[in-house]
């Protein structure tokens, strides 16, 4: 009696990886996100394997949405992998992501199911460009315990008196945490040198995405940095979920009162300027974080380094 081999498996196809940055037009500036849109049959090992590759502050995955969720072919799963872990929600790779997805099938309402929550986004063409605003999951503040912020300050190489009294230190959540810290000068927000191993230990204790460094330039306008240790990289260049948090401390400290727009401009120090805007809406407690996003020159590609 003879048995018949198996058939051989088929063999698995790379997935291509896209390459954006989000947050501004020109491929030298914003940040740039990894975009893989199917990531179907990735386990997580191969998809934090291509984060880690790639060496993007994050990397989004697509797979299909949780039954009856959205409008077919407009609603997706999106999960965001650093070099070093698993994140619950990215701004730029969402909006990296938006954009990639409306240049193949057209600018309109998109939906993402995110471990933090849905997160709904519109995609608009603004003359030749297309841009992108997603809108939070509820956010919600809490204060710092003292002890924490000196811990923080101490790893920065801070001190209290480095801090605008009219901006006080708050954890803010609008997807995930970010302790926002104001500098009183822009000077002191330009010089940033910390102690990568203290902060990042810090934040792994306080469940902390990034730091939000602010300096504000005028009542709507901030300049923004994001030091994220425990993602592998010294500093996000243009950091979409930390705008959104910060855009709900801002109203609820009173800062602003809505409806607003908030300016956020990130990553001038790293040489990769970027432009945010939060807006803030009347009876809506969530930021809505808008910007643009550009493929990067060679950006589609399976999963080779950029650096």
């Amino acid at each position: 009696m003879t048995h018949d081999a198996p058939a051989p498996a088929a063999p698995r196809t790379t997935p291509e990886v896209l390459r954006y940055t989000a947050f501004s037009d020109d491929p030298q500036g914003g940040n740039p996100a990894g975009v893989v849109l199917d990531a179907a049959g990735l386990t997580d090992a191969e998809q934090l394997a291509i984060a880690a590759e790639l060496g993007y502050s994050e990397t989004a995955f697509l797979t299909p949405p949780p039954a009856g969720t959205g409008e077919p072919g407009r609603a997706f799963t999106i999960r965001f992998f650093s070099p070093l872990a698993e994140v619950a929600f990215c701004g730029h790779a969402t909006v990296a992501t938006a954009i990639a997805l409306a240049e193949r099938i057209g600018p309109g309402d998109l939906l993402f199911a995110t471990q933090a929550g849905p997160v709904p986004v519109t995609v608009t063409r603004r003359g030749d460009a297309l841009h992108a605003t997603l809108s939070s999951v509820e956010p919600r503040i809490t204060a710092a315990e003292p002890a924490d912020l000196a811990e923080a300050l101490a790893a920065l190489g801070w001190a209290a008196a480095d801090l605008d009294p009219a901006l006080p230190p708050r954890i803010a959540y609008a997807g995930n945490h970010h302790l926002v810290l104001a500098a009183a000068t822009r000077e002191r927000l330009a010089k940033l040198d910390y102690d990568f191993e203290r902060l990042a230990a810090l934040m792994r204790r306080l469940d902390l995405t990034t730091l939000q460094l602010v300096w504000r330039e005028s009542p709507t306008v901030f300049h923004v940095r994001d030091p994220f240790p425990i993602g592998g990289v010294v500093e996000d260049p243009a950091t979409g979920a930390a705008a959104a948090a910060f855009g709900a401390y801002a109203r609820t400290l009173g800062l602003v009162a809505a409806p607003v727009t908030l300016t956020l401009h990130q990553g001038h120090d790293l040489g990769r300027p970027g432009l945010l805007t939060v807006e803030l809406r009347d009876g809506d407690p969530r930021s809505h974080v808008g910007g643009t996003a550009t493929n990067i020159a060679g950006g589609a590609g399976t999963t080779g380094a950029e650096g």
